[in-house]
Parts: C-alpha cells; structure tokens; sequence
C-alpha cells in the first residue's frame, strides 16, 4: 500500500475513534504544535533547541547565548499557528489576504538580509513583513546555477492564479486533501513570493488545508532536511509524485500519533525523554537567564517598547501646550542629539549601533499664560537607559530628584519588554506630575 493509500485508511480510523475528547486533544495538538515550532524553524537555520523552544513557548524562558532574532522567530512561529488552529474550526477561507497575514505574524517585523543579484552578486535586501518581494530571491546552488523562482512583476498574478487553482480543486467533492496540500505547498515555493520566510509559510499554508480537511498537521522534522529538499528537487525536474509521497509519508506518522492518542495512548516519541531532560535544565537555571545588549535586542527593545512608549508620553504631554507661552518636545540619544518628534523615530532608528547607550523624551514649557499665578516653566522627561544585560527607565528631568519627588526606575532585562500597562503608568505618572505641579503653583490664598 502505498504512502497515499496508507493515510487515507488511517484517517478513517481515526474518525471512528472521533470525537476525541477534549483534554487528550489539547494534549495531541500540544505536541504537534512543539514538535511544528521547533522542526520547521531549524530546518530555516534558528538555532534553539527543541528543549529550549518548549521552554520559550510555554514558560517564556529564553535560551542564554542564542539570538534574540531566533526567539522572536519561534514567537511569531506559534503565534501562526495558534491563529490557524482557532480559525480552522469556523470557514476561514484561504486568501492572498489570509497568506499575508500568516506571513506577517511569522515574521512579526521587518529586516535587511544577505540575497544575491539577478547576475549572482551578493548585495542586500529589506525584508517587509506581509508584502510581496520586491526583488528577485532566486537562490544559489550547490553546482553554482542561480535556481529562479517567479520575478517580483509575476509574483501578483502567479499568486491570484494559485489561489484559483485551490478553490477550484477544494470545491470538488471528489478532492484527494493530500494531493491538495502537498501540491499547494510546492507551487507556493515555485513562486516564492516573499523576501524572506517562504518555507515557513508554505509549510503552515500546507497544514491549513489538512487540517481543513480534519488531517493532523505533516511535521518535517530537521533530521530529514536533505530528503525534504531532495523531494522538492526531484519536483523541480518534473517529478512532483516523488514529492507528494514524501509529504504523505510524513503525514501517515501524524496520524499514527494521532490514533495513539485518541485511544489514550502514549504518543512520546523514542527521543521525547532526551527532550523533557533538557527542558528540566532550561526550567532550573530560569534565574540565570540573560539576552545581552546588542544591535537585535535594541532595535526589538526600540520598536516594541521605547516607540509606543513615547508616543503615549508625547501624546499626553502635548495637552498642557495651551497653558504655556511656548512648549517644545524632542526625542533623542545620547549620541546623536536631539530631534522633533516628526522625524526623530526614524532617523533616531536608523543611526541605532551597539554603542548607543541611552533615549529620551523631553518635554520643555516655558512661561506660564496666567500671569496673575506667577511665572513659571516646567520640565519633564522619561530617560532609557541601556545596560549589558538590562535597560532601566527614569524620569530624565534631574531636578525632581533634587528636589525629594518620587522618580520613576524601572529595571528590565531586554527579553523583558514593557506591557501596555506598564506604558500606561509610566505616562500616566509624569502627566500627573504636572498636573500636581500646575494645581499647586496656582493655588489661591
């Protein structure tokens, strides 16, 4: 029996063991979901650990010494996949929408990478999350030939026809969902339509549509990297039944498992106790864990903390302008000076090194309108401050702490990012200060 034959069978079985119930449910999908973070982003080259994915996923530890981009990508990884398996259960239709959505959430920002000109030249690229290339990504082999995949003029109306294509083959009541999946997945990668993160993508579009079809999800797992793209290869040069098969065969495994649980069986796998042991090393040294300072760190620290927190700060400051003669509000370093509001995120951002020590907002006020309660300025301000292994924020306005005043500090390590409440006390507290300031400057006798 073949690959195909094989899994057909085994889903029939396992729709008469259906419904499954729902804590050994949750229990099969957490596994798959472990196991489809970790493989698919380590066959693109992420470097953490099965053990330390699990980690990272369901107790928010990260791993000392691997890269902050490697965290965020196994993040963004299982976000996907959480959005997919919620919006599996209602009639979520597959869309270009839909594909760059999925792309946005596994990517989660944008990034410059290495790539190669039309010519073979190495040059560089911007990675925007959820919008189609808009350079060639063909790739380089082994034998020296430049492999091309769709130009970013054909990729728009290669992907409509795609899409096509998948509504007319899953609207037949007579659809094969393995040929569908499998056969998806590689016109996907034929076109490659994103800068960046198209196995990935392909690989959760994949699953979608088995899971549509109530199939568990095909786990390609890292240790078959080179039978994956032998497959995929052997699809290049015309043969995609050799592909196909692969992608069966895989997927003849998750039904396995999948039976194994629905009858209440164990579904560890030979390695899964080698796994558990490294996440019991992760779960006790969870004390001595550290992302030190670096141009990832910052830059994920800049967009995700520092922007909205001064955006929430200006926004607030900018209410007191009408009671003052004058106001003015910057944005700086403590390399580069300081800049208006306007133009400062950006060009701030885009002078960000692993030298750069410290950002701050000011606010300025100078002379109070209402004459008759005297004249008199105020001055405020929330400091960033970058350590080797933290960031701390502070009021930046040195007369408060000459002065007695409770100040703002605020200690976190850079895996630690600020939470919108967080944001919210810590404007919220400097806006109070001035309020407090104004109503004791004109209190009357």
């Amino acid at each position: 029996m073949g690959f195909i034959e094989q899994a057909l069978t085994l889903k029939e079985e396992l729709d008469s063991l259906r419904p499954i119930s729902k804590e050994q449910e949750l229990k099969i999908m957490q596994k798959f979901r472990l196991d489809w973070n970790y493989h698919s982003n380590n066959l693109e080259g992420n470097s953490l650990t099965f053990g330390e994915t699990k980690a990272l996923i369901l107790f928010g530890l990260t791993a000392q010494g691997k890269p902050l981009k490697d965290h965020i990508e196994i993040e963004g990884h299982n976000e996907a996949i959480e959005w997919i398996i919620d919006i599996i259960k209602g009639e979520y239709p597959l869309t270009e929408s839909f594909i760059r959505e999925i792309h946005s959430l596994l990517l989660k920002q944008s990034y410059t990478v290495d790539a190669i000109t039309p010519e073979g030249l190495p040059t560089t690229k911007r990675v925007e999350i959820g919008k189609y290339k808009s350079q060639p990504n063909h790739v380089l082999t082994r034998t020296g030939e430049i492999f091309r995949f769709a130009t970013p003029e054909e990729t728009p109306i290669l992907m409509g026809e795609l899409i096509e294509w998948y509504r007319e083959k899953a609207s037949n009541t007579n659809v094969n969902p393995i040929l569908l999946a499998a056969e998806f997945h590689y016109k996907f990668i034929r076109i490659h339509p994103f800068d960046d993160g198209n196995g990935r993508t392909a690989r959760i579009l994949m699953n979608f549509i088995l899971m549509k079809f109530n199939f568990p999800p095909v786990i390609i797992k890292t240790e078959e990297k080179n039978q994956y793209f032998a497959a995929l290869q052997l699809a290049d040069s015309g043969i995609v039944e050799a592909f196909i098969n692969y992608i069966a065969g895989n997927l003849v495994h998750s039904l396995e498992i999948m039976i194994r649980g629905a009858k209440g069986e164990s579904i560890e796998e030979p390695d899964d106790l080698d796994k558990e042991l490294a996440l019991f090393e992760l779960r006790f040294n969870k004390g001595n864990q550290e992302v030190d300072k670096s141009l990832d760190s910052i830059l994920y620290l800049y967009d995700n903390s520092i922007v909205p927190l001064f955006d929430k700060y200006f926004s607030g400051c900018q209410k007191f302008d009408r009671f003052y003669v004058k106001s003015q509000h910057f944005i700086g370093t403590d390399d580069y000076g300081s800049f208006d509001i306007a133009s400062g995120i950006q060009v701030i951002k885009s002078r960000i090194s692993t030298s750069t020590t410290s950002f701050e907002a000011r606010s300025s006020y100078n002379t109070f309108k209402h004459s008759e309660y005297g004249n008199f300025d105020f001055h405020c301000g929330l400091e960033i401050m970058l350590n080797i292994n933290t960031y701390i924020i502070r009021n930046s306005n040195t007369y408060v702490v000459r002065n007695g005043i409770k100040t703002i500090n605020i200690e976190k390590k850079y895996i630690e990012q600020l939470s919108e409440k967080e944001i919210d006390d810590l404007v919220s507290f400097e806006l109070k200060r001035h309020r407090d300031f104004i109503e004791e400057k004109t209190k009357t006798a």
